[in-house]
C-alpha cells in the first residue's frame, strides 16, 4: 500500500500547559490526546478495496445479535482516512434507524488490514432508566466494562486505570449518567499509556462508546526493565533539583459552566520524569542530560498595550475575516457561513465566525471566534494547509525544520502583539521551552497567566508556529474571574516543599518520549507520585491533598427523609445553586426565580443552555440583560413555560403547587389540551381552590403523577419546598425524556 503523507496540523487546546505541567503529568499522553481531537482528513488516492459489506460484517460478528435489526441500507460508508501522526489506513461506518418512533444512530471506526475495531458510539432507541437514578451502580459499571475488554486481542494485558475513570451525567437530567472506564496496556506489568481502551457504560448497563488508542505499537521497542536504577536514587536526585511554587489553579466544571480558584502548591520545573536507565530528565521534547530550569516570571508586556479597536462591528468582522483566511488557491473558494455574537465558555463577548473552504470534491470548515469590543483573536486555527493537501497542492514532501525554538517564540510574540494586544500585560513570557512537534513540523508555544505575581494554572495564551515561522493558531484563554483568593494565610513554601517530598513515591511507565514518524521505541520512565496519585496537588490554605479526579472533594451531601438522592444530584451537577451547604434547609419554600433555574437547567444541557445569547430578547421589563436570571427566565419564555402576557416577573416570589403545575404542563407541550378545562373534573376535596383555567394543567399534573395528590388534597395554593421542587423536577425530565421531546436552545 502506498505510504500516505502526514499532513502539518495541531489542535490549539486551552487545556494544555507546555511551560507549567506538573512533573507527574505525562507530555507524551497530554500531547497525544491534543492530537485525538484532530479532524480526521480523508484522501482518495487509491480505488477502495473494502466494502461496506465487509465492515457490516465484522462490526455484527464484534456485537453478535445486538444488531441484527439493522439492515444493509441503515448503513453508511465513509472513506477511508488517517490521523496526522498515524500512517494507518481507517474506514468509518455510521447507521441510523427509526425504530417505535424513536431515532437509533451510531458510528463505527476500522482501522488496518483486518478491520479491527478501534472506536464506536451508539445512540440506543431508549434509555430512560439509564437517566438518574440510574439503574446500575458504578460498581456494577465497571464489572460491564472489564467484561466487554474480553472483546479486545490481548485484552490479558491491560488493567484498570483509576487516574481516569470517571462516572459523570450532563447537567440535563433529560440525559443519560455515563459510567466512563480508562483500561491502560501493561508491558512486564508497566503501563504504557499512550495504550489505552476507554470504555463508557450507560446508567441502564449498556456499552454505548469505547475508543482504542494504540500508540505506536507496530514495530515498538521497549527498554529493559531489568536496567532500571534503583527507586532511591532516582528519588534523591528529584528531591534535590525539584522546586514547589505557589499557584492560582482554575478548575472549570464543564457541566455547570461554573469556574473555582484555589491557591495551590505544585512543582514548577519543567521535568515530567526522569529516564530509569540512563537517569536522564524527561521534558517536552525529550530526554535531557541537564536538569531543565524554569524561568522566572517575565511578563509579554510590562503595560498595557492599545487594543486594536475601541469598538467593533459584524461587518468589520467579516472584513478582517476575509483577508485573514484567505486562501492562495482558484480551486477553493472562502464560504463565510455565520457570523454571530455570544458568550464562550470562558464568558468572553465574543463574535463568533462560522467558515468553509468549499472545492470540487467537498468542503471543510472551521470557525474564528474575535473578541467583541477589541477585535481580537481569540482562538484560530488555520486549516488553509490542509485544504490545499486535500486537493493535491500541498507540498509533496514533509517540510524540514527552518527556524529554531527562539525564532518561534519571537515569531509568536509578534502575532500576539499583531492580534491580541490588549491581554498581553497579563502574560508572562513561557516558563519552559517551546514543545516541537515532529508530526506537525511546527512549535506548540504556551504564555502562562499572571495574577498579583503568581502564575496561573488553567489560564494562557497559546500560539502554533510552523517552521516557516507562519501563523497556525492563536488561542486566548481568559477567565473572567473577579475575586483572586488572597495569599496572607498560606502555609509556607518550606512546609509546602516538606509535605512533597514526604509524599513523593515513583511510579514506572513506558513513554514514547521523542514521538515521531521512524521513533516507535518507549523509554522507561520514573514519574513522580505524590500522595499516591498523578494528579494530586496541595491546597495551599489548608494544606490538605487534592486531586482533579478525586470526586469526593466536590461532592457536597444534605440530608433529607425522602428527597435526599434527588437534592445531592441537583447540587452536584450545578442544577440547583445554594450557598452554603451547612445552612440550606431543604423544607424551605422555594422562590420562582430558584424553581425555574432549575428547571431549565434540568431539561437544556449546559452547551445548549448558553448558545445563541445573542438572539434573546427582553421580555420583563425587570429582567434585563445584566440580570443574573436574565438567560433562564428567557429560554422558559422562548420554550413556553413562561409566558411574556405580564410587565414584569418577580423572581422573589413563591411558588405555589397550582403554577408549577401549570409549568410543567407547559414544558410537556400540552398546554392546548390543558386550556380544554371543561373536559377535565378534579376529585380532590380542595378542588374548587384550583382556577378554573388552571383545571387542566392541575389533573394532568397529578395523572401523571408529577404533582399527585394526598389525602384527597391537591393543596393547590401550598407554597412548594425545595425537596418537592427535586422529587417532582426528576420526574417531570423523565417525562420529557419518555415523550420523545427534544428541549435545547433552539426549540422542540
Amino acid at each position: 500500500m502506498k505510504k500516505l503523507k502526514k499532513l502539518g496540523i495541531l489542535t490549539l487546546s486551552t487545556g494544555l500547559s507546555i511551560g507549567i505541567l506538573t512533573p507527574q503529568a505525562s507530555a507524551a499522553s497530554l500531547l497525544n490526546e491534543q492530537q485525538d481531537n484532530t479532524q480526521i482528513r480523508i484522501i482518495q488516492e487509491e480505488e477502495e478495496v473494502v466494502t461496506k459489506k465487509d465492515l457490516i460484517k465484522k462490526f455484527k460478528e464484534f456485537f453478535p445479535n445486538q444488531f441484527d435489526f439493522l439492515k444493509d441500507s441503515d448503513f453508511y460508508m465513509e472513506g477511508r482516512h488517517y490521523y496526522p501522526d498515524d500512517d494507518t489506513i481507517r474506514y468509518g461506518l455510521s447507521f441510523q434507524k427509526v425504530v417505535k418512533g424513536k431515532p437509533v444512530y451510531g458510528n463505527v471506526g476500522f482501522t488496518g488490514n483486518n478491520l479491527e475495531i478501534d472506536q464506536f458510539y451508539y445512540q440506543p432507541v431508549n434509555a430512560a432508566d439509564a437517566l438518574f437514578p440510574a439503574k446500575i451502580t458504578e460498581d456494577k459499571a465497571k464489572e460491564i466494562a472489564q467484561a466487554f475488554l474480553n472483546k479486545f486481542p490481548r485484552n490479558s494485558e491491560y488493567k484498570l486505570d483509576n487516574n481516569y475513570s470517571l462516572s459523570y451525567g450532563s447537567q440535563a437530567l433529560t440525559e443519560p449518567i455515563r459510567y466512563s472506564f480508562s483500561f491502560v496496556r501493561t508491558k512486564d506489568k508497566v503501563a504504557i499509556p499512550d495504550q489505552q481502551i476507554q470504555i463508557t457504560v450507560l446508567g441502564n448497563g449498556e456499552v454505548t462508546e469505547f475508543h482504542q488508542f494504540s500508540g505506536n505499537t507496530g514495530s515498538a521497542s521497549y527498554d529493559d526493565i531489568k536496567k532500571a536504577l534503583p527507586e532511591n536514587q532516582i528519588a534523591s536526585k528529584i528531591k534535590e533539583n525539584l522546586s514547589i511554587n505557589l499557584q492560582y489553579k482554575v478548575d472549570y466544571n464543564y457541566l455547570t459552566g461554573g469556574r473555582q480558584v484555589k491557591l495551590v502548591y505544585q512543582p514548577a520545573s519543567e521535568v515530567l520524569g526522569v529516564h530509569a536507565l540512563s537517569g536522564k530528565w524527561q521534558t517536552v521534547n525529550g530526554l535531557s542530560p541537564n536538569f531543565p530550569s524554569g524561568k522566572g516570571i517575565e511578563l509579554i508586556s510590562a503595560q498595557p498595550l492599545k487594543p486594536k479597536h475601541t469598538s467593533f462591528s459584524l461587518k468589520e468582522a467579516k472584513v478582517f475575516a476575509e483577508k485573514l483566511l484567505k486562501i492562495d488557491s482558484d480551486e477553493v473558494k472562502l464560504r463565510i457561513d455565520s457570523i454571530d455574537e455570544r458568550k464562550n465558555y470562558d464568558g468572553q463577548e465574543v463574535i463568533n465566525i462560522n467558515y468553509t473552504y468549499d472545492y470540487n470534491n467537498g468542503g471543510y470548515g472551521s470557525s474564528l471566534e474575535l473578541d467583541k469590543q477589541t477585535g481580537e483573536i481569540i482562538s484560530y486555527h488555520d486549516i488553509k494547509s490542509e485544504v490545499l493537501r486535500e486537493i493535491g497542492q500541498g507540498e509533496d514532501e514533509d517540510e524540514e525544520k527552518t527556524i529554531s525554538g527562539k525564532e518561534a517564540l519571537n515569531q509568536a510574540v509578534k502575532y500576539l502583539k499583531e492580534f491580541s494586544p490588549s491581554y498581553l500585560h497579563n502574560y508572562a513570557m513561557p516558563t519552559g521551552e517551546a514543545h516541537f512537534s515532529h508530526e506537525t513540523n511546527s512549535f506548540y508555544i504556551v504564555f502562562p497567566r499572571v495574577v498579583n505575581g503568581i502564575l496561573v494554572n488553567g489560564n494562557e495564551l497559546s500560539v502554533s508556529v510552523s517552521s516557516d515561522g507562519s501563523l497556525l493558531g492563536l488561542n486566548v484563554n481568559h477567565s473572567k474571574i473577579e475575586n483572586w483568593p488572597s495569599t496572607q494565610n498560606v502555609i509556607s513554601k518550606d512546609k509546602a516543599t516538606e509535605e512533597f517530598f514526604k509524599q513523593l513515591s515513583l511510579e514506572l511507565q513506558y513513554i514514547n518520549t521523542e514521538a515521531g514518524a521512524d521513533n516507535n521505541h518507549y523509554d522507561l520512565i520514573y514519574k513522580p507520585v505524590f500522595n499516591k496519585n498523578l494528579y494530586s496537588f496541595l491546597d495551599a490554605n489548608t494544606g490538605e491533598w487534592n486531586s482533579d479526579f478525586d470526586k469526593k472533594n466536590d461532592q457536597p451531601v444534605v440530608s433529607h427523609p425522602w428527597a435526599e438522592k434527588e437534592l445531592n444530584h441537583l447540587i452536584n451537577t450545578g442544577i440547583l445553586n445554594i450557598e452554603n451547604i451547612n445552612t440550606f434547609n431543604a423544607d424551605a419554600q422555594v422562590t420562582k426565580g430558584a424553581a425555574i433555574e432549575v428547571i431549565i437547567k434540568s431539561l437544556i444541557p449546559y452547551y445548549d443552555y448558553y448558545s445563541g445569547e445573542e438572539n434573546a430578547t427582553q421580555t420583563f421589563e425587570n429582567i434585563s440583560s445584566d440580570h443574573p436570571l436574565y438567560l433562564v427566565v428567557e429560554r422558559a419564555v422562548m420554550l413556553g413555560i413562561l409566558e411574556g402576557e405580564n410587565a414584569t416577573f418577580d423572581p422573589n416570589e413563591r411558588l405555589t403547587r397550582e403554577e408549577l403545575a401549570v409549568w410543567y404542563i407547559r414544558a410537556l407541550g400540552y398546554e392546548q389540551a390543558a386550556k380544554k378545562e371543561n373536559i377535565y373534573k378534579l376529585d380532590f376535596v380542595d378542588a374548587n381552590d384550583v382556577q378554573a383555567k388552571n383545571k387542566g394543567f392541575v389533573a394532568l399534573a397529578h395523572s401523571l403523577g408529577l404533582l399527585p395528590a394526598s389525602n384527597d388534597r391537591f393543596n393547590p395554593k401550598q407554597e412548594v419546598t425545595y425537596a418537592q421542587l427535586a422529587v417532582s423536577d426528576v420526574l417531570l425530565a423523565h417525562e420529557v425524556y419518555n415523550k420523545g421531546r427534544s428541549i435545547n436552545y433552539y426549540g422542540f
